[in-house]
């Protein structure tokens, strides 16, 4: 059961972060178009993550999602390093979102088979919405890569930064062989090899050249609980108007 909880947080800090890091974009993004498209990604993700708090209360014994999500110490986030990091330009956060979309995409396909009734109905729901998660970011990926000399160059930039930061939502878990043989889920070394092949396959399609996952160190510790100087300053900001009156009832 510890190593499902730790599954299941993990997922649900990567949603979280991801989803108040676009959220960011809100109001300022590049058109208005895109401005809304974040915004409700971001809604998507955040709500993921709440899903998932819900299980954890309901099923688990962990504090409601409210307290869960808005009262834990930096060092109890599971959240990898890639989710994090400051948007910086528009292209960071395209290519962020497109790398990790794609995960996000394999692991909630891996949990629509698993043999935890709340975990795989709601896989099945959110399936649906990712779907169009992908299409966006793949669009994005297609249309730079192949714009002109200045979008490719950046997209190929923006890629290469964020690469061995992606690499880290595959940090191996303790435990994970057991959830493996009880087929919650196919396992990091797996996701991460399906990952591999499907967005290669979009990078090439972008004319974009594909680093390589043999000769970069991925950057792992966020499953550990060690992040970024980024994720203390966004957690404060975050959970500013939770911690004015953690009991007041919205």
């Amino acid at each position: 059961m510890n190593s499902l909880r730790d599954l299941l947080v993990k997922t649900a800090d990567d949603e979280l972060i991801f989803g108040h890091r676009n959220s960011e974009w809100t109001g300022i993004g590049p058109t208005l178009e895109e401005d809304i498209a974040f915004s409700s990604m971001s809604q998507d993700k955040v709500g993921h993550a709440l899903a998932l708090y819900t299980i954890l209360h309901e099923q688990m014994g962990e504090a409601d999602p409210d307290t869960f999500g808005f009262t834990r110490d930096e060092a109890d986030f599971k959240s990898c390093h890639l989710v994090e990091l400051p948007n910086e330009e528009f292209d960071f956060s395209l290519v962020r979102q497109f790398l990790f979309d794609h995960s996000e995409w394999l692991r909630w396909q891996s949990f629509s088979n698993a043999p935890f009734e709340q975990l795989s109905n709601l896989a099945k729901k959110i399936n649906g919405e990712l779907k169009y998660h992908i299409m966006h970011a793949n669009s994005w990926m297609r249309n730079l890569g192949k714009g002109n000399e200045e979008s490719h160059a950046r997209m190929q930039q923006a890629l290469n930064f964020a690469f061995p930061y992606a690499l880290g939502i595959f940090e191996p878990m303790e435990g994970e062989q057991e959830l493996i043989d009880e087929k919650i889920y196919v396992g990091e070394q797996k996701l991460k090899e399906d990952w591999l092949t499907n967005i290669e396959k979009v990078i090439k399609e972008s004319s974009l050249e594909m680093p390589s996952d043999t000769t970069t160190e991925a950057h792992f510790g966020g499953r550990k609980g060690y992040h970024t100087e980024h994720l203390q300053p966004m957690l404060l900001e975050m959970t500013e108007v939770f911690r004015l009156d953690p009991e007041a009832e919205w």
